[in-house]
């Protein structure tokens, strides 16, 4: 059933993003041996396999469940996510350079150093756990929801964000530096802490509680001194 697209009534209430609404088909349970490059998935439940220094560029992944896999240092270069759903993931230093996740619902994640630049993230929904170091520099979000985590010195640099939403979700030291955003709500935050990018917030929506918290570094932007 299709979300409305505003959030709320008024004519310049923000868009809201439409959540992925995955619905898994009875799955086929994992007896491979490792990953391939660009291997084809299709309806299959990864559960507890260590992907750990595996190797799988262009992997195409649909109607998947990946559940308390180990992704420590993976390669998933130009992988492709398409109606799945990883939930318990954990590891260090995955590397997901360029992929494309797609109607996908990522729920209590482990991860650190993530590299998703250059990626495209399309109906994405991050529930839950929490992520170290995420790089999304020049990545594409459209229709992405973050809730209920924490994002510590998250990358959005010279990333495209339309329709993303933080709800309840703490984000730590953020780079949006040279970003661009269009109808980004940031009003449900549990924490927003800017480290560069302030300047970038044009398209987005924040509470006034959090204009009183950004407003040194909204003044330091601009030049202006704030004294007593």
């Amino acid at each position: 059933m299709a979300r409305n697209s505003r959030s709320g009534g008024g004519k310049d209430a923000v868009a809201a993003a439409r959540r992925p609404e995955v619905r898994l088909p009875p799955l086929v349970p994992y007896d491979g041996e490792g990953l391939e490059p660009d291997g084809d998935y299709d309806g299959v439940r990864f559960e507890g396999t260590d992907f750990a220094d595996e190797s799988g560029p262009g992997a195409r992944f649909m109607d998947c469940a990946l559940e308390g896999c180990a992704l420590d240092r993976t390669e998933l270069i130009r992988a492709r996510f398409i109606d799945s759903v990883l939930t318990g993931v954990r590891g260090v230093g995955t590397d997901l350079a360029g992929a494309s996740l797609r109607d996908v619902e990522v729920v209590d994640a482990r991860l650190g150093g993530v590299q998703l630049h250059g990626a495209v993230l399309e109906r994405v929904h991050v529930r839950g756990g929490k992520i170290d170091y995420l790089n999304l520099r020049t990545a594409r979000l459209k229709d992405v929801v973050f809730e209920g985590c924490v994002l510590s010195e998250p990358d959005f640099g010279d990333a495209q964000l339309v329709r993303v939403e933080f709800r309840d979700c703490v984000l730590k030291r953020a780079d949006f530096s040279s970003a661009q955003m269009e109808s980004v709500d940031l009003r449900a935050a549990a924490e927003l802490d800017i480290a560069r990018g302030v300047e970038r917030l044009a398209g987005a929506v924040i509470s006034p509680v959090q204009l009183m918290e950004l407003a040194p570094a909204f003044a330091a932007q601009i030049g202006v001194r704030v004294e007593a």
